[in-house]
């Protein structure tokens, strides 16, 4: 993982959302700032609801950007509209938490792979499924298969290779394998370790996992709340934390050593303890 100049910049992010039409906007991002190089892995990690799915998702153009800029490339993309953006998209994809609910179950392996690509001969089309597949490690007749047929580490092997499908510089992955067990978890994320060795693509990876960030990540970003608390190499945050919400997620993060977790339980109780007396969300 090299990192090199800047490819995706969000610059003063704020989001809001209207719950009633009499009601104030709720805002849910803060003047967040973040950067992510050629080749290189940002760990965004927080708890749920503390925003991290907003900004994938406003990097998308699937959440609206109240304020601020986001920049992909040099190109501002927050202000796009529908058809410049769909035109930008292939740039930047995603790879979703659920795969059970991000594949269209009607639809063949080979059809989901090859409907975001526009260009090529049907011929051609079926040469780059094949590709896809062997990308992810999946055998070459999955494609005439649906998605209800495969386990859930399986699928997302499927939605990695539908990521892939337009070369993008930038994948936002989601969660990815929050809904997976422990041994498909690792299998998973020694693939996107692999293909970003080959392809150079840059990761956004979003978790609540500071284990799975650090093992991922470049550098890590601590969400707290909408705003960031934190920034350094992920080595720095899972090790020497410094904000009192980055302690607790490290003493979240599961030990083999059940003596060793339960200490770690203790001592996260006390700290939230102390940070509720502090008035620390």
């Amino acid at each position: 993982m090299t990192a090199g100049a800047p490819l995706l910049r969000v610059e003063k992010l704020v989001v809001e959302y209207r719950t009633g039409r009499l009601r104030a906007p709720k805002r849910v991002i803060d003047d967040v700032c973040i950067e992510i190089a050629e080749g290189e892995t940002l760990g965004l990690v927080g708890e749920s609801g503390s925003g991290k799915t907003t900004i994938g998702r406003a990097v998308l153009g699937l959440a609206p950007v109240t304020s601020g800029r986001v920049l992909f490339d040099g190109t501002e993309i927050s202000r796009m509209g529908r058809r410049e953006r769909r035109d930008q998209a292939q740039g930047v994809q995603a790879i979703f938490q659920d795969p059970y609910s991000s594949l269209n179950p009607s639809m063949s392996i080979a059809d989901i792979l090859a409907e975001p690509i526009r260009e090529g001969t049907p011929a051609s089309k079926r040469e780059r499924v094949r590709e896809l597949l062997d990308a992810v490690a999946l055998p070459s007749d999955t494609g005439r298969r649906r998605a209800r047929e495969f386990s859930g580490g399986q699928r997302q092997r499927i939605a990695i290779a539908r990521a892939l499908a337009l070369n993008p510089r930038l994948i936002i992955c989601d969660e990815p394998t929050s809904a997976l067990d422990m041994s498909t978890q690792t299998r998973v994320l020694d693939l996107l370790r692999d293909i970003q060795e080959r392809t150079a693509v840059s990761y956004l990876f979003i978790s609540h996992d500071l284990g799975i960030v650090r093992a991922m990540s470049d550098r890590t970003a601590v969400l707290l709340g909408g705003r960031l608390v934190e920034e350094g190499t992920a080595d720095q945050i899972a090790r020497h934390p410094q904000h009192p919400y980055s302690r607790r997620l490290q003493l979240a993060t599961p030990v083999a050593d059940p003596v060793l977790q339960e200490q770690r339980r203790e001592t996260r109780l006390q700290l939230l303890r102390e940070q509720a007396a502090a008035g620390i969300a």
